[in-house]
């Protein structure tokens, strides 16, 4: 269980494991690049873009995911994302959050 909320209905945290994260680095390819650049021509959507990030973020999801499954936890609270672009086409993108260990209540 996975919430951007700091706690879950109907459960009562009876272990706070610490911080998780889960962190994937990504960049355009140069065909990426043309497309892209085409389409910010003709505006609107730029959907090349809308799937590097996706994709991004699902990454860095199930890296978050794993990284708490390795310390023990049922669930994980205040999920957030960030990203950074760390060079010129180059963007980190970091899923983090609280593990916990839940039980119904």
């Amino acid at each position: 269980m996975i919430t951007t909320a700091f706690g879950l209905e109907g459960y009562k945290v009876v272990k706070n494991l610490g911080i998780v994260r889960g962190l994937t680095v990504r960049s355009r390819s140069v065909i990426g690049n043309i497309g892209a650049s085409l389409q910010t021509l003709l505006g609107g959507n730029i959907s090349i873009l809308v799937e590097l990030c996706e994709k991004a973020r699902e990454e860095a999801f199930e890296n978050l995911i794993q990284h708490g499954q390795e310390m023990g936890a049922n669930a994980i609270i205040g999920m957030r994302y960030d990203a950074n672009e760390v060079m010129n086409g180059v963007t980190e993108v970091l899923a983090y959050g609280t593990a916990v260990m839940v039980e119904k209540q």
